[in-house]
């Protein structure tokens, strides 16, 4: 969506803290021997008490409240019998909606005990993540955003998964632009316009560069022997310095 006045960017920021907030407090009560289910339960009663909804659910029918994806699940993880353990790395994405706005967020992190080479990744893919929101502004060409990730996934010794989009985001979970890519690509001439709302949300890893859908039909996994880490924030972009809407 393009935002239209300030009662747009209110919603939208209404969502985002909603949002967030869920995934901070996802993150502060996981414990060992809990299943995802149970940490899903979590997340949608949080939804729930602020009233909103979950965006997956009711844009596709996923089962569960949130995507809860663990050690070589990339992305789209269903909530279900998994039991967590020390040293997983976890990644929670929360989507939502209310009052006809939504938001998504996602963080990957390392339920201790940490181990320090998953835990860089992480912290360097929310550098990479904060880099490129930090040079978003109105004009700019949106194919920047595929060569800032892939810019600083390579100074940081890390791959860049290449099947997986940031994407418009606003009145629908996904909308225009459609597509955006985690990578350079020259023929794509779109520009970020003043108001548009997207998310920005790279995918690093320590080797591989696709994710494989699993027969679940939903979960993506790491091909190989390699870790990945997500970060994502929904953003509106100005005419200076992006709003994150997805902060709590």
């Amino acid at each position: 969506m393009t935002v239209e006045d300030q009662q747009d960017i209110e919603g939208l920021k209404k969502i985002g803290k909603i949002v967030a907030t869920t995934i901070r407090e996802m993150k502060r009560q996981v414990r060992a021997g809990m299943t995802t289910k149970e940490l899903d339960e979590i997340g949608g009663e949080i939804l729930m008490s602020y009233g909103a909804v979950s965006a997956p659910k009711i844009t596709y029918n996923f089962p569960g409240y949130t995507c809860i994806s663990i050690n070589r699940e990339m992305a789209h993880g269903i909530p279900g019998n998994r039991r967590i353990k020390e040293g997983d790395l976890i990644n929670i994405d929360v989507s939502a909606e209310l009052g006809g706005y939504f938001a998504d967020a996602g963080q990957s992190f390392v339920f201790a005990p940490n181990n320090s080479s998953l835990t860089k990744l992480c912290d360097y893919t929310h550098h990479t993540m904060m880099k490129v929101i930090q040079s978003l502004k109105h004009n700019v060409k949106l194919n920047e955003i595929g060569r800032m990730i892939q810019q600083e996934a390579k100074k940081g010794g890390y791959h860049v998964i290449m099947n997986l989009c940031s994407h418009g985001i606003g009145k629908s979970l996904h909308e225009a632009p459609t597509e955006i890519l985690p990578y350079y690509d020259k023929h794509d001439q779109r520009l970020l316009k003043e108001g548009m709302v997207i998310t920005i949300e790279p995918f690093l890893t320590t080797g591989a560069n696709y994710v494989d859908q699993g027969t679940d039909g939903w979960t993506l996994y790491i091909p190989d022997d390699s870790y990945g880490a997500q970060h994502e924030h929904t953003i509106i972009i100005t005419k200076d310095q992006p709003i994150i809407t997805t902060v709590a």
